[in-house]
């Protein structure tokens, strides 16, 4: 089984990443990780400087790589939809799960950020507002399950991506 979790900066998908591969015996990838380990760098220095579009051809290289690769959880970057070959990949080679998370939960997730280039603005809050009407009709193209964040528990997202995948006919 290969899944792979989107959603906003924020939403969880590294952290109920790890616990859901845990749970399921599967190797956990995440995609920013990967790209950093290729690039010898963190992303926002190199975003900073050589730019969005260039870390993206990284970035569809990297989840292109990782989609065709055997059983796993997969964490994207929040990004990772706005290139159509990204949400064709995982759509067609895995089960996406998209954690749903309202701007101002994710705002109170993330004030103290200093990691997320695309947050190092004026109005981070309204930043998040933006990106929520860009991508979540994305999110939810790509996605075969949806789940509303909200506040519960990493373990309650975890059991609740589990009972989603069990209830379609998955594995877990």
């Amino acid at each position: 089984m290969r899944l792979s979790l989107v959603g906003l900066p924020g939403s969880g998908k590294t952290t109920v990443g790890r616990q859901l591969a845990r749970r399921l015996d599967l190797p956990f990838y995440d995609s920013d990780l990967v790209i950093e380990e290729r690039l010898g760098c963190a992303i926002r220095e190199f975003f900073e400087r050589e730019g969005e579009e260039r870390f993206r051809d990284i970035e569809q290289e990297v989840l292109d790589a990782l989609t065709k690769g055997g059983d796993a959880v997969l964490s994207t970057g929040g990004g990772a939809v706005l290139r159509q070959a990204n949400r064709i990949h995982l759509r067609e080679r895995t089960q996406v799960i998209y954690l749903r998370s309202q701007p101002e939960e994710l705002y109170r997730r993330l004030r103290n950020d200093r990691k997320r280039p695309l947050l190092q603005v004026a109005d981070p809050l309204q930043r998040l507002r933006d990106l929520f009407t860009q991508r979540d009709p994305l999110y939810q193209e790509v996605a075969h399950h949806t789940i509303e964040t909200g506040r519960p528990s990493v373990s309650a997202l975890v059991n609740t991506v589990i009972s989603q995948l069990e209830r379609a006919g998955g594995r877990p």
